[in-house]
Order: structure tokens, then sequence, then C-alpha cells
């Protein structure tokens, strides 16, 4: 099993195409070679796959890394199943997952969430909806600052708040401040809750 992660930018017409997709692209460089692990398409929609245990932590870093711009936000799809035919590109591969994640982009335009999972279980992706639903309440409502932040502890997991306090200028307190607002610590918790699950499938 994989997981493919498709989504859109939100507000994309409100911002700096070149600074969001520029810092997209640098992102997501870091987890394959496009366009065979990831595409960025039709201005702003990008899809990419990742092993399974690292979606949650992967949606994240979009997440926060997009939400670090002023007015941005991301809709993102997790589709996690069967990939049946690799092809060059992977807007023309094929499997179940790819199937999951791109319908599921289309419900969430239609019905407001910025984040949700498809898998091959209706009782999984009960109980990870629900989660992701209650988590977006928090996560929709970063601050540029805080962004910055969960970005830098989710890419350098062994940063202590001293480096963070140091690369942003920052206190050591005011670091401290922002990793509790973003309640960080829940949401390693919840990515290794995420990963429970997935391992369930």
């Amino acid at each position: 099993m994989i997981a493919v992660i498709t989504g859109d930018i939100i507000h994309s017409q409100q911002a700096e195409t070149e600074v969001w997709i520029t810092r997209l692209k640098h992102l997501l460089a870091n987890w394959g070679s496009a366009p065979q692990t990831w595409e960025i398409y039709r201005g702003d929609e990008f899809q990419f796959r990742c092993n399974i245990n690292d979606a949650f932590w992967r949606f994240l870093a979009i997440k926060s890394l997009i939400k670090s711009q002023e007015n941005l936000d991301v809709r993102i799809a997790i589709g996690i199943g069967e990939e049946n035919f690799s092809s060059e590109k992977i807007t023309e591969s094929n499997g179940t997952a790819y199937v999951h994640s791109g319908r599921l982009l289309d419900d969430l335009k239609s019905n407001g969430h910025t984040v949700s999972v498809k898998t091959s279980s209706d009782s999984v992706d009960r109980d990870l909806n629900i989660l992701l639903k209650w988590s977006s309440k928090d996560f929709d409502n970063w601050t540029v600052a805080t962004s910055e932040i969960i970005h830098e502890m989710i890419m350098n997991k062994d940063s202590t708040q001293e480096d963070l306090a140091k690369k942003f200028a920052i206190s050591q307190s005011s670091v401290s401040q922002r990793l509790k607002r973003a309640n960080y610590e829940l949401i390693v918790e919840t990515n290794q809750y995420f990963r429970k699950k997935i391992s369930e499938l």
C-alpha cells in the first residue's frame, strides 16, 4: 500500500504564486523527483505519493509551509491504497490510492473541510476523519508565526527550542509559547495514532 496526497492551494489568487510555488517545489523535492513522485499542475493543484507511515507528517509539513504565507491555506486529500500502474508521471499512475485521493479532493471542495482521508476500510475512515475534523479546528487557525515554528519542527525533528529561537530571532520562551499554542505534543500523539490506525488495514 501507498499514500497518495492530492491537494490544492486555497486563495492562491490572493498571493504571489512565485513565492509559494517555489517553496512547495523545494519541499516536495525533499521527498522524491518530479514528475514521477510529485507534480504541480493546473496552476495550484499538486499530487505526490509517499509511504503510508509518513502521510500525516507530510500533510502537516505542507499545511505549515503554505500557512507560513499570509492569507494562504491548503486542501489535502489523503488516499491510502494500492498502486496498480506506475507511470513516469504521477498524474498518469493509477490504483485505488490515486482514485481515493482524487475523488476525495473533489468532495473536500464541496463540503468545506480542509483535510480528509480515504482507505479501503469504512471504520478506519470514520475514526481518522473525526480526528482530522477536530484537529483541523487548530490547524486551520494557525498564524504565520505558529506555522513557521511547526514547519521547522516537522522538517528538523532534532531542533531544540534554543535552535528555533536563534533561527527566528526570538526568545526561547516565545518558542515554547508558540509550540504550546499549537498543541505540538498533541500533534505528535495524533501522528502516532494515525500510523497505528493505518497499520490495521
